[in-house]
């Protein structure tokens, strides 16, 4: 009998998508009490390209209208089970993932589980990625300290998800979903074991696309707000201090093995903080 579904946008990346199924495959939770569903954003790939990675390892359900929380959304509403797990194409489960994330759920409403960032160590690191294996998926701090969880490491119940609502597209849909939750007076709670991987971003173009949409994506969420422009203009001027306030976390971070990797890293801090303070800007001088 099918208890939990996992739920999977993709669009466009196959390679990943493989890599997430066999993760999946791999799980200590029974292998009957779970489905695996694949919400394709019509990726410009063959239908017979996608039923291979899929075949005998999830389903999958075209979205037509782009954005991964519209796929998400569709994926939960051709879903059966009363407990919905959400993970990202290009991440990796660890075996534990679903039976730890559900255990975790017994005692909340919305579970968020470890965030693991993946750096090929077989060459030399990057920027990027020095960068990123110090700052990125920092979810404890996400889940105890600002109340969400990422979506790719989200777990919750049928009922939970329908009484909030489906996530929204073009805004930071993470965070806008689990504070509406939080809101209705759901509650949130860590899931140290639930652990997922996700490869750190390669280089100074990706980093900053991830940016580019996360900048855009939070500010629409500051639109929202009573005095939002003012806040987000407040928010960017901290971002230039912020640099000099983090570099002790990259002088101290296990993560980093070289002085080399160290030095990488404080320089993506400066670039990547200073690039959000100008894009900060010009996202505030756009017309409404």
């Amino acid at each position: 009998m099918v208890e939990i579904s996992v739920i999977i946008p993709h669009f466009n990346d196959l390679r990943s998508l493989d890599l997430c199924l066999a993760s999946l495959a791999s799980q200590t939770q029974p292998r009957d009490t779970f489905e695996v569903i694949v919400a394709d954003n019509c990726s410009p790939v063959a239908p017979h390209e996608l039923e291979a990675v899929t075949a005998g390892r999830a389903s999958y359900v075209r979205v037509e209208q782009r954005g991964a929380a519209i796929a998400r959304n569709e994926g939960v509403r051709v879903s059966k089970g009363r407990i919905l797990a959400f993970i990202d194409c290009d991440c990796i489960a660890e075996p534990e993932w679903l039976s730890e994330g559900v255990t975790a759920l017994r005692g909340q409403d919305l579970v968020g589980g470890e965030m693991k960032v993946l750096v090929d160590r077989q060459r030399s690191i990057s920027g990027a990625e020095a960068f990123e294996s110090v700052f990125a998926f920092d979810n404890r701090r996400y889940v105890e300290q600002e109340s969400f969880t990422v979506t790719a490491n989200l777990f919750t119940s049928r009922s939970t998800f329908e009484r909030v609502g489906g996530f929204c597209n073009g805004v930071s849909e993470d965070k806008e979903w689990c504070h509406r939750a939080r809101d209705l007076g759901f509650r949130i709670g860590y899931a140290r074991n639930a652990r997922v991987g996700h490869p750190a971003r390669e280089n100074w173009a990706d980093l900053r696309r991830k940016w580019e949409r996360l900048n855009i994506e939070t500010f629409a969420l500051f639109r929202m707000r009573r005095f939002g422009r003012m806040q987000w203009l407040l928010r960017s001027w901290i971002l230039l201090p912020s640099i000099f306030g983090h570099l002790p976390a990259v002088l101290k971070s296990r993560a980093l093995q070289t002085s080399a990797e160290r030095r990488a890293a404080i320089v993506t801090l400066a670039r990547i903080r200073s690039w959000r303070f100008i894009h900060a800007h010009r996202l505030l001088m756009q017309k409404d």
